[in-house]
């Protein structure tokens, strides 16, 4: 392995301190915290249905495994060899979701770049939701569409949205015409706030703004697979707006403990996603253990297990955030310690994203960790500064006696924060960490 030159070694180090200091550096996690034999409380991973500690599914993928005449690697990209288990499957999800065409991607990453980086042409437009993915970032910057055409709205804001789209109609006598497209990119469920895209009115929007029909919607539904709609086949089926979805991408390595993604679009961008997806055409594809694995995890969701623990997942979330309510009022908690986004109304549609907003995300995390809880801080880059967080995911194998011990340990954290203030204590909030067990 070559050395570093002093000079590169010392902006690498320099960009590293720089995040240290702000408290923003990255980290793998502790892997002991991170496995199913881990013994801390998991509010952190994306297993919202517990499929991943499922005996169940675990026996019907082993079972399946022992019968599959492939089992190992792939032999390279879909290109070079396209396994009779990849189009078993792809012919399996078009029938399941009821659309022409599916084409699987090896994650959803892969899945958003290669859709957003080929698909818009130049001269098209590309407008999205200001918290929407990462992935879906990297497909724009890398497309024919100019930067001044990659335009943001404010989140969920139908408002905003609408005088986004005015603007460039206004701006654009192809967009008006036809000839040229636009591109509307939103999440169905947003992985970090747990809020939902208004997609019936967005659909509404997009049908009185382009009576031309060349405005299009791409909805990702990489968080409500599994979760919602009729067999967990995602909010866009649960509203019946199959038909004014021009691609939806679906994962399988959240709620279906397995790994892979899918597009499902029409014959014709299907493909082209063949011809021009880079993060497809020159990667090797999934084996065919992870074909298998997937195959069993939708075995869950048409045999009604999947619909069952969904169930149970949106109850625990309701009464999770129907008890931690009252307790921060309660308490007199402060908005800068704790609190619950505006979002979280009472009445409204359960998420298993919770985002509990603090000041301090990383005290609070150790101070839950210590209490053998695992609920992670989420800080700027990922999400905009002044927007810190605990991210809670609950999942469907969490119980309510788990939940209790989670609100009462976060309301306990606040609460000695309180005490040390009101007694004058000078003391930094990283200092309140469990030091009694």
């Amino acid at each position: 392995m070559s050395k570093l030159s002093s000079d590169l070694h010392d902006k690498l180090t320099s960009a590293l301190a720089s995040r240290e200091a702000r408290w923003i550096r990255r980290r793998l996690p502790d892997p002991n915290t991170s496995s199913s034999t881990s013994p801390l409380i998991d509010f952190n991973s994306n297993d919202y249905l517990s499929l991943s500690n499922s005996s169940t599914l675990r026996t019907r993928f082993l079972e399946k495994l022992s019968a599959a005449p492939d089992v190992l690697g792939s032999g390279g990209s879909r290109l070079l060899v396209n396994g009779l288990a990849h189009s078993a499957l792809e012919a399996r999800l078009t029938e399941f979701f009821g659309v022409e065409a599916a084409l699987l991607f090896n994650s959803g990453f892969d899945a958003n770049v290669g859709f957003f980086s080929c698909v818009p042409q130049l001269g098209d437009v590309l407008v999205y939701d200001e918290y929407i993915h990462a992935s879906v970032h990297d497909g724009m910057r890398a497309s024919r569409v100019e930067r001044d055409s990659q335009v943001a709205f404010r989140h969920n804001s139908i408002e905003d949205l609408r005088m986004v789209l005015e603007g460039l109609l206004g701006g654009s006598e192809k967009l008006t015409t036809g000839e040229a497209s636009l591109f509307l990119a939103v999440e169905s469920l947003y992985s970090m706030d747990g809020t939902f895209a208004p997609l019936q009115e967005i659909v509404d929007l997009l049908e009185e703004l382009f009576p031309k029909g060349n405005g299009y919607l791409v909805v990702d539904e990489a968080h409500s697979t599994g979760i919602y709609g009729p067999q967990g086949r995602g909010r866009v089926a649960l509203l019946g707006l199959e038909d004014k979805v021009l691609a939806r991408l679906h994962t399988f390595g959240k709620a279906l403990a397995a790994t892979g993604a899918v597009i499902l679009t029409n014959v014709l961008i299907r493909d082209y996603l063949l011809n021009y997806a880079r993060s497809l055409i020159y990667t090797t594809s999934l084996s065919y253990a992870n074909i298998v694995a997937a195959n069993s995890s939708f075995d869950m969701l048409t045999n009604g297990i999947a619909q069952y623990l969904s169930t149970r997942l949106l109850s625990l979330s309701s009464y999770f955030s129907g008890t931690l309510r009252p307790r921060l009022i309660e308490s007199r908690i402060p908005p800068d310690l704790l609190s619950l986004p505006s979002h979280l109304t009472p009445n409204g549609e359960p998420s298993p994203i919770i985002p509990i907003m603090t000041a301090h995300p990383r005290p609070l995390s150790a101070y839950l960790l210590a209490l053998g809880m695992n609920a992670r801080p989420i800080t700027w880059p990922t999400v905009p500064k002044g927007k810190d967080r605990i991210r809670v995911c609950l999942h469907a194998g969490n119980t309510t006696a788990d939940v209790d011990r989670l609100i009462a340990g976060m309301v306990r954290w606040a609460e000695e924060i309180l005490v040390a203030r009101k007694n004058g204590e000078d003391r930094n909030v990283g200092d309140f960490v469990v030091s009694k067990l």
